[in-house]
């Protein structure tokens, strides 16, 4: 049986205590196989017992070593993530929606996104409440973040 990556060692093993004989291994007789019939019962039974206490800490050591494995694993993911937040003032991009409607009139050209305007209010759950460089509350809801870009303004604009 396979070892399973992240706890070094098969399920099986784990649940029944010792690797699993395949079919084939008993037919052409393995070398597994020849050495576990020559052992005498005594020494069998000790194998066993050691085999068993070998058990007790792959099974202790196996939710551990998923939990390091997990964290690695969302440490490499979280490194290409870019954690971004948007403060009151910022003037931001939003998205037009819904995504991939085009105006007939640039057909292709169309622009993707509108604006700029301010952020008025930050809500839980990376949401802005948005409104016009006027001051008037533009959307009588938040805009998710994912919606939304910064905005660089080539001639600054005083907020």
């Amino acid at each position: 049986m396979a070892c399973h990556g992240s706890i070094k060692t098969s399920p099986y093993e784990l649940v029944y205590g010792h690797n699993a004989v395949l079919p084939w291994e008993v037919r052409t007789r393995s070398r597994r196989v020849t050495l576990q019939n020559d052992l005498s019962s005594e020494v069998s039974k000790h194998l066993m017992i050691d085999n068993l206490e070998d058990l007790s800490c792959l099974r202790l050591r196996a939710p551990e070593s998923i939990k390091v494995d997990k964290l690695r694993v969302a440490k490499n993911y979280n490194k290409k993530v870019k954690f971004e937040q948007f403060s009151e003032g910022d003037l931001v991009w939003k998205v037009k929606l819904p995504i991939g409607s085009k105006d007939s009139e640039f057909g292709k050209w169309s622009p993707n996104w509108e604006g700029p305007y301010r952020i008025k209010r930050c809500v839980p759950g990376n949401a802005y409440i948005l409104e016009t460089l006027k001051g008037e509350e533009e959307f009588g809801r938040a805009i998710n973040r994912k919606y939304l870009k910064k905005y660089y303004p080539s001639v600054w604009i005083n907020t």
